[in-house]
């Protein structure tokens, strides 16, 4: 794959079960980059309060990410609410890598986007935090339970990847019309900096699309649909959906969408 001009990436949760650190790692082999974002929940802190699975494939990430500071890539870290606790640390950097609360990125072609994880615009994590809390661990759950599964397709010679988390969000109503409220929000806040739009994470929910005039692009996760966003040489932005090895623009269902760029 030729070098790309950056790469966008949040929701790892590094230190859990579920991260699929190895698919990240073919991801990052994949896509050389000259900037790679972290947009948030990279470490996982809440979950390694109750327990901690830290592989040797999760390590090799850590290695892959700093080795590429090193060698004269621009690394961004960009604390989420999972791994909040850096935000103490914004303005300072570790090694090569500085720690921000947010940045804005300019692409090739000139458009300015607003950087940012994205907890600040979901209500339950600002204003209730022990709901997120319960909802992270059934979410935890449900993963697990997708990986249980993932395995007997596998065993069955089922072909390609199914999201059980996934088609749970598609088949709920409150949870859809809390993505299009999280959308809108994330979209008020670029737009009232005068910007093109926005890039984030936290809802696990990857996509590109046009809104209005602007642009809303979500990186999504690597826990459970293993998609990251890049930036083409020529500033058009592409979703890669790593689990299918293809790129696609994710779309909600029934909701007509442009076409992202």
């Amino acid at each position: 794959m030729p070098r790309v001009r950056t790469v966008f990436m949040s929701d790892i949760h590094l230190g859990t079960r579920a991260c699929q650190a190895q698919r990240l790692l073919d991801f990052l082999r994949e896509y050389p980059a000259d900037q790679t974002y972290l947009i948030g929940d990279i470490i996982d802190f809440w979950a390694m309060r109750r327990s901690i699975s830290w592989t040797a494939a999760q390590n090799t990430v850590v290695q892959k990410i700093l080795r590429r500071a090193r060698h004269g890539d621009r690394v961004v870290f960009i604390p989420g609410n999972h791994d909040e606790a850096l935000r103490d640390y914004c303005g300072i950097a570790f090694g090569d890598i500085p720690i921000v609360e947010e940045a804005v990125h300019e692409t090739a072609d000139g458009r300015r986007f607003l950087l940012i994880h994205g907890d600040a615009f979901d209500q339950v994590t600002r204003h209730h935090r022990w709901l997120a809390v319960i909802g992270d661990i059934g979410y935890n759950a449900l993963v697990r339970l997708n990986h249980g599964l993932s395995w007997v397709r596998r065993k069955l010679g089922i072909p390609g990847y199914w999201s059980l988390a996934g088609f749970a969000k598609r088949k709920v109503k409150t949870t859809l019309n809390f993505i299009f409220d999280f959308e809108e929000s994330a979209l008020h806040h670029a737009r009232a900096r005068g910007l093109d739009g926005v890039i984030c994470g936290h809802i696990h929910w990857a996509a590109i699309k046009e809104v209005g005039g602007m642009t809303y692009v979500n990186c999504g996760d690597w826990v459970d649909s293993c998609t990251a966003i890049v930036e083409l040489n020529d500033g058009r932005l592409e979703l890669v959906r790593w689990g299918a090895r293809s790129l696609l623009p994710l779309a909600l269902p029934d909701i007509q969408e442009e076409k992202a760029f």
